[in-house]
């Protein structure tokens, strides 16, 4: 037995590097990283930056652009990249944080804790951040694009840094039916649309899909979200989509409209109040013909947006926005997607607790102000009468 395993090691080590390399280079990320620990001929070529590029190209299309090949050799490398993007960030210590506690900051803080220390933010530039996005729907990509700084941020005096929050992928000639899908130099970004051939399932009407829900359950299911930023002066990478969905809204606003939440719970110690917030990453689908129609099924992409909120809903401004984005590089991650899930489940959780008990606070002051002024309005009746 002893020499039969001998033989075999004997004739692996004997086979050419560059069919070693063939193999590898058919793998995905997961994969490939554990090929590497199979024994040393592997463990050395898998270290080929050429490798984990085809990976990464696989897996994001918008890193195939030569100037984002440039900008992640720039930064470590397409290795270094995959090992900060494909796992998911992972938050543990949202349940650590409880409605008394949150509400003894309102006191603790002052004006320059709750909208940014600005010393703090001369190392910090909106250019900085560089967005590579990719939206895939059932293993098809359907979206990828690449936004280089943060949109208006450094214009109309500033008011990026003290109004809320927020990244427009597209543009509002997309949004609109009406439009013409005028070419803007970046491929079909003005009309990115889904149909029966991509995987819906086709619907008669929108009274049967109120019915039975299934167009919305393949959407939901079948949606794929990656919003990496890159911070190039930091040297740093990290995926802030929970790549399948958290959820969403059935026809929200109109009756045709699909709403698809994805996002992640960033830390914003000693940078907010409330010490964790949750990127929202949101996703809008309108339907634009049915079967009834006489024309196939077909979804129009009319939002891909991010913006930041705290636990009480409240949308964090830019100036906090760019410290939080910044410290998310650097945040615990994990390639167990359940990890992931449980984090914003827990945010979820603490989040509708904080707003249960603020409703009972509420709630409290509100019968004590009836109460009050029904013993004032007492008090001056009997008074009157007197």
């Amino acid at each position: 037995m002893a020499l039969s395993t001998t033989t075999q090691v004997n004739s692996i080590t004997s086979l050419s590097s560059d069919l070693f390399y063939d193999i590898l280079r058919r793998l995905d990320g997961p994969t490939l990283a554990s090929a590497a620990c199979a024994c040393a001929a592997f463990c050395s070529i898998s270290r080929e930056e050429r490798l984990w590029e085809n990976v990464c190209s696989s897996l994001w299309p918008s890193t195939n652009r030569e100037e984002v090949k440039n900008l992640i050799s720039s930064i470590g490398g397409f290795r270094k990249f995959y090992a900060d993007c494909f796992p998911l960030i992972v938050n543990k210590e949202v349940p650590d944080y409880q409605w008394n506690e949150y509400l003894e900051y309102n006191e603790e803080w002052n004006e320059a804790d709750y909208y940014g220390d600005v010393d703090e933010l001369e190392s910090i530039s909106p250019s900085d951040f560089i967005s590579l996005v990719d939206v895939r729907f059932k293993d098809q990509i359907i979206f990828s694009k690449v936004l280089w700084g943060i949109p208006n941020a450094n214009g109309f005096n500033g008011w990026f840094y003290n109004c809320p929050f927020r990244v427009d992928l597209l543009s509002f000639s997309s949004r609109d039916d009406d439009d013409d899908d005028d070419d803007d130099g970046d491929g079909n970004e003005n009309e990115i649309t889904l149909t029966v051939s991509d995987g819906l399932p086709p619907i008669t009407s929108m009274e049967r899909e109120r019915k039975d829900g299934k167009l919305w359950r393949e959407l939901k299911d079948g949606l794929r979200l990656s919003w990496i930023v890159v911070n190039q002066k930091v040297k740093q990478a990290a995926n802030l989509a929970s790549w399948s969905s958290l959820g969403g809204q059935r026809h929200w606003p109109t009756d045709r409209d699909f709403v698809v939440r994805f996002g992640s719970v960033l830390p914003a110690k000693d940078i907010l109040p409330c010490q964790v917030v949750e990127c929202i990453l949101s996703m809008k689908f309108r339907v634009v013909s049915t079967e009834g129609d006489d024309s196939q099924t077909s979804l129009k992409l009319t939002e891909l947006s991010m913006q930041l909120e705290d636990m009480e809903g409240a949308h964090v401004n830019g100036r906090n926005s760019l410290l939080i984005l910044k410290e998310a590089l650097s945040c615990h991650r994990s390639k167990d997607y359940s990890e992931a899930l449980e984090s914003c489940h827990l945010y979820s959780k603490v989040q509708s607790e904080l707003k249960e008990e603020k409703m009972r606070i509420e709630n409290r002051l509100d019968r004590l102000c009836i109460f009050s002024g029904i013993a004032a309005f007492a008090t001056l009746w009997y008074y009157c009468i007197m």
